[in-house]
């Protein structure tokens, strides 16, 4: 029996110890997992704790920028607040002054008219005393010498009168007829009212203050770079949300205000961008020129004529005569010929058309030699305008006669129109002339390629070609420029010569 177990207890003490050392590894390898579950848990709630802080950091950074945001803000409103009240003090001011003025005149003109009433009573009681002294020397009353006067007169004039009326009746009705209509045609003529002149600045809306300094740009190279392209000066003050345009030339403002709004919309602003969109601008105007044209003839109810003639009116729209606009003027002068024609029986369509192209010969007279007048009947003649429309038009200055009753209307409201007050100025027209007097000396010199005069005339930007002038020839170009037009230009204070030569090489990888 003890033979049989000796092999069992033999069995068992061979498998205890594994046992045991299974079970101690098995421990072993359960606290090392314990121990790195523990250690992952630290590091989750580390991590987290970090990520707290870091989103708490966030959020006072973001509440710190609110407030700076904020005190900007209320900072604006307050000069504002303070800007609105210097100028009601200011109209306060000027109403109280005004209003001592108005007492001032009132006493004055009250004192006036006490004046007059004395001496009216002085000069009734005179005449008076000189009818009693006249009755007294022809021993007539007043109405006795009325009478006696009026007999002999009518006796005198009773035949006169019987044939005057028996010619009037025997005359030519339609005679009259027309010379009633040159009469009341005359007569227009003095008619004027008011007109708001054309200005010599555009403006330009921004969507907010932030893009002043991206047109600005670095060193304000973005602005030169605008105002080289275009010949125009950037005007960018406290104004809020805008910025002005100016330049004595309708054209650039128009290039340099489209060239602006395509940078702004397209948001990326830099001399490349700036040139590409300078240049989209120079292509789009002339479809803004012919859009002119085309607008002013459905305005004024005229039929479609040439297109070449067409874009010569809307050219109109970019030139200016002593500072009013000539197209809105011609489109003006249109409605009132129309208008007159049609109360005096003439024809309304001679008339209008006469009108609208009047001053056709503006919209090239810088390019060809002669009168407006004279430009614009040869226009008028080449595109098949008929032989009445261009009488009608060549007589608005007086240069031709007045062959039909439509010039004459056409010069009426020709001189309705230029009259309002403030539709013209003189002073404009003479600045402007300055300034382009200036780029015609500057373009006089062979190498120029483009020449501007900003700053109202005050500099004189000129381009040349960098392959023909050196860099010696620009500085000798600028000095003989200066010369030129200290003899040939009257002007206040100086003017700047700014010779500029630019190279540049370009090149395309394909």
């Amino acid at each position: 029996m003890f033979s049989n177990l000796s092999p069992l207890i033999a069995a068992v003490s061979a498998l205890l110890p594994g046992l045991i050392i299974g079970y101690l590894i098995r421990q072993i390898v359960s606290s090392r997992k314990a121990a790195q579950a523990e250690s992952r848990a630290e590091q989750i709630l580390a991590d987290s704790k970090s990520k707290a802080q870091d989103i708490l950091l966030e959020a006072k950074n973001k509440a710190l920028e609110i407030l700076e945001e904020a005190k900007k803000d209320e900072k604006e409103r307050n000069s504002q607040l303070a800007r609105i009240e210097n100028l009601l003090t200011k109209k306060e001011n000027e109403l109280e002054s005004r209003a001592k003025e108005l007492k001032t005149e009132k006493e004055n003109l009250i004192s006036k008219a006490q004046e007059v009433a004395n001496l009216k009573v002085e000069f009734e009681t005179g005449r008076q005393k000189q009818i009693v002294e006249l009755e007294r020397v022809a021993s007539l009353s007043k109405e006795q010498a009325q009478t006696e006067l009026f007999r002999k007169i009518e006796e005198e004039s009773k035949d006169e009168l019987y044939k005057k009326m028996l010619k009037l009746e025997q005359e030519n009705k339609e005679e009259l007829n027309k010379k009633a209509r040159e009469i009341v045609t005359l007569a227009v003529q003095r008619y004027a009212a008011s007109q708001i002149a054309d200005a010599v600045s555009t403006v330009v809306s921004l969507p907010s203050d932030e893009l002043k300094g991206k047109i600005i740009g670095k060193e304000g190279r973005n602005i030169k770079t605008i105002e080289r392209m275009t010949g125009v000066d950037i005007i960018i003050d406290d104004t809020p949300e805008a910025l002005v345009i100016s330049g004595f030339d309708p054209v650039r403002r128009q290039i340099a205000k489209m060239a602006l709004e395509k940078l702004i919309a397209d948001g990326r602003i830099h001399p490349a961008k700036i040139e590409e969109m300078v240049e989209k601008a120079k292509e789009e105007i002339n479809d803004k020129i012919k859009e002119a044209g085309e607008a002013a003839l459905f305005e004024t109810g005229i039929g479609p004529v040439d297109p070449r003639l067409t874009y010569l009116l809307g050219r109109l729209a970019f030139r200016t005569s002593y500072g009013q606009n000539v197209l809105l003027h011609s489109i003006e002068m249109t409605h009132i010929a129309g208008m007159i024609a049609a109360e005096l029986g003439a024809d309304v369509g001679i008339a209008k058309r006469g009108a609208l192209f009047h001053d056709i010969g503006k919209a090239v007279d810088h390019e060809v030699q002669g009168t407006h007048v004279e430009i614009g009947r040869k226009i008028l003649q080449k595109f098949g305008m008929e032989d009445r429309v261009v009488k009608a038009m060549e007589a608005h200055h007086e240069e031709y006669p007045y062959a039909t009753l439509e010039s004459r209307i056409v010069q009426s409201a020709d001189s309705i129109s230029g009259s309002r007050p403030g539709a013209r100025r003189d002073t404009v027209e003479i600045y402007i002339k300055r300034l382009e007097e200036l780029e015609r000396i500057a373009g006089s010199f062979e190498g120029v390629e483009k020449s501007y005069a900003v700053q109202a005339g005050r500099e004189l930007r000129i381009f040349v070609t960098p392959t023909t002038i050196d860099d010696l020839g620009a500085l000798k170009m600028a000095k003989d420029i200066a010369k030129k037009i200290e003899e040939e230009m009257k002007y206040p204070g100086e003017i700047k010569v700014n010779v500029i030569r630019e190279t540049r090489a370009i090149e395309y990888a394909r």
